[in-house]
């Protein structure tokens, strides 16, 4: 995902004089062909990361289109009021990467994790919150952000994730896109996990369960108009996000469901736990200890149809 990213950037940044970098001392090779195409408008910020976002505001002020970017909890917990303050009061269009995203960074401990991110920018005025599932939905996440009037938090993963796209679709921020046909269950994920979904909803179709998976990419504002549909046709619909169950998807989710009455589906959801991971482990191991695997959510949704 970071990769595609730089490179989408790079582009970008080829077209448009008003993009800059600003990077919280991270990803210096990465960015070296951004540094090629616009070598003054790169800066490395260092570990402060709460003065990258008041310098990103004050460059939006000047008319730039400001791309901050380092490992997701220092870009949002560290920065909140910054970003609160500094960008969503004035509606500023700049454009939060957070990398590592989840539990990308499971390996490095809690302080590298990141399942409250969403939860935390959710709350604010005027943000909107792009997770794109794959390389290919990263690529069109920044396009729409860079063209977008206001903040963007764009929560990324950190490489290799697959791509579950089979050929760009289109993409519009606050519209799902539709990654699998189904009839019996709908799974409204968002992000990398995905991949468990679709790994999932291929065991639920050898017990004869047509599952329908919805990519969500973007976490705020929902796709209100498709949860009055799925709620509508289905009896079990399913969240999943490497996220806390409060606050993220799943959280939106539920309070849309709490404030409008009449639908008939019931919310099954999948996330992290309230508690710290204190363990140390790969992010396939810590998504085994969350339920996050394609088994957990094969048994989780086969025992709730039951």
């Amino acid at each position: 995902m970071r990769n595609i990213f730089a490179k989408e950037l790079t582009a970008h940044a080829t077209d448009n004089d008003r993009i800059v970098m600003l990077s919280g001392d991270i990803g210096n090779r990465l960015f070296d062909d951004f540094k090629k195409v616009a070598p003054n408008r790169f800066y490395n910020c260092g570990v402060a990361e709460a003065n990258m976002i008041g310098m990103a505001a004050g460059m939006a002020m000047m008319g730039f289109h400001p791309v901050t970017y380092t490992i997701t909890p220092f870009t949002t917990i560290r920065c909140l009021e910054q970003i609160r303050i500094d960008l969503c009061y004035h509606n500023l269009p700049v454009v939060i990467v957070g990398t590592g995203s989840g539990l990308s960074y499971a390996e490095l401990g809690p302080t590298h994790h990141s399942c409250d991110d969403m939860g935390v920018l959710r709350i604010l005025p005027n943000m909107t919150i792009l997770s794109p599932c794959d390389p290919i939905e990263v690529k069109l996440a920044l396009k729409a952000a860079l063209e977008h009037d206001g903040p963007v938090y764009l929560r990324l993963g950190k490489k290799g994730e697959p791509a579950l796209h089979r050929e760009p679709p289109v993409f519009a921020i606050g519209k799902a896109i539709t990654l699998r046909p189904g009839n019996d269950v709908c799974i409204l994920g968002t992000g990398p996990v995905l991949a468990e979904a679709l790994t999932a909803a291929k065991m639920l179709e050898n017990e004869c369960v047509s599952t329908r998976i919805e990519s969500v990419h973007t976490v705020k504002p929902l796709d209100t108009a498709l949860l009055g549909e799925i709620f509508n046709t289905f009896k079990l619909v399913v969240t999943l996000e490497e996220h806390s169950l409060i606050g993220g998807l799943g959280g939106g989710v539920a309070e849309w469901l709490a404030d409008n009455s009449g639908y008939s589906g019931r919310l099954l959801r999948f996330g992290t736990a309230d508690r710290f991971f204190e363990e140390i482990g790969t992010q396939e191991y810590a998504r085994e200890v969350f339920g996050l695997t394609a088994e957990h959510i094969f048994a989780g949704i086969r025992n709730a149809l039951q």
